[in-house]
């Protein structure tokens, strides 16, 4: 399954790691995903779903 936020659809950003020398290489800045039980209120169930620590603390926000 591919490191993808499921409700905001974030996904990994590409970087450079700059050493001392500045030599510079290509490196991959992930998501910090978790798996996290909600509540639906739609669906009126717990649903488990792989969610951004972002979204996360935002969660009453966005009503899901």
């Amino acid at each position: 399954m591919s490191r993808v936020c499921q409700v905001s659809g974030k996904r990994a950003n590409n970087g450079y790691k700059i050493s001392h020398s500045h030599t510079k290489t290509k490196k991959k800045q992930h998501v910090n995903l978790q798996y996290k039980k909600i509540w639906s209120f739609q669906s009126n169930s717990w649903i488990k779903i792989k969610i951004s620590t972002k979204v996360i603390k935002s969660l009453h926000k966005i009503k899901l």
